[in-house]
């Protein structure tokens, strides 16, 4: 097989693990890309991201964001949207491996953080068992997100002593195999990534291990973004409310998702700067 560069048809496929004789091997940077407003990127994943030979990102990272990148650096998506799966991990791996071994600074852009269910540890050690170096740099998770703009805290005295992420995401609309009874207990916070097809089954295990079905309970589609709402329910009422969101969505459950506000005007750190 003839050697992949950025430039090549092939680096569609990528396989090649092995460094150009006399060319030193880049960085692959793990970056978290945020729930998608460009205004909530860290100074650190900006500045990444402008020195970039390669961006690989996520469907998820709004366009904005990765305009950022000089225009220069090839653009490659490997979007994973439910069944619909551009590229397998195991060739994301590869191809972030074969970049960098080709002395190039790869910057891997990740929806919300890289280690949040977004497979940032699998990418971490497949860079480390091919000897490259690998950075990670945190983005601000969905759910962080999410709550702070509804104005729902995660954790709260006197509702909230703990907050949980998990992913309710199965197949055919069954929930997973979770620890539903500890999930079920008062004054915790749970946050149900990739659940708005099961969120009948999530409301119905709740309640079955113990969880009051007048919880509140807050659907957040779009956490972020100008097409963002929000729906206050209850542990419940889930499964009803999930019908009709059809964007990206969390479901977060608690006694403090109660202080959650469902109307919001837009305003960004800019416009107060310019209302003095």
């Amino acid at each position: 097989m003839s050697p992949v560069t950025a430039n090549s048809p092939a680096s569609k496929r990528l396989v090649v693990l092995k460094s150009r004789a006399g060319v030193a091997p880049g960085h692959v940077w793990l970056v978290g890309a945020g729930p998608g407003d460009p205004d909530l990127l860290t100074v650190k994943a900006m500045k990444v991201i402008q020195i970039a030979d390669v961006i690989v990102h996520d469907g998820l990272v709004s366009d904005a964001i990765v305009a950022l990148a000089p225009s220069t650096a090839r653009r490659i998506s490997v979007a994973k949207r439910k069944s619909r799966h551009s590229y397998a991990q195991d060739e994301i791996n590869r191809m972030l491996v074969a970049f960098a071994l080709e002395g190039l600074t790869v910057v891997r852009l990740k929806g919300g953080d890289p280690f949040i269910f977004g497979r940032g540890g699998d990418e971490l050690e497949a860079c480390r068992a091919a000897g490259v170096d690998c950075r990670v740099i945190p983005g601000v998770t969905a759910a962080l997100a999410a709550a702070a703009a509804a104005g729902a805290p995660l954790t709260h005295r006197g509702a909230a002593q703990a907050v949980t992420f998990v992913t309710g995401h199965a197949s055919g609309g069954v929930a997973p195999d979770l620890d539903w009874a500890n999930l079920a207990k008062i004054n915790q916070t749970v946050v149900f990534y990739m659940s708005l097809s099961t969120a009948s089954a999530v409301s119905a295990k709740l309640i079955d291990a113990g969880r009051a079905a007048s919880t509140p309970a807050l659907i957040v589609e779009n956490a972020s973004l100008p097409g963002e709402r929000r729906v206050v329910t209850t542990v419940g009422e889930l499964g009803a409310a999930a019908e009709g969101v059809t964007g990206p969505a969390l479901l977060i459950v608690g006694e403090a998702m109660a202080l959650a506000e469902t109307s919001f005007d837009e305003i960004s750190p800019l416009q107060v700067e310019a209302a003095r």
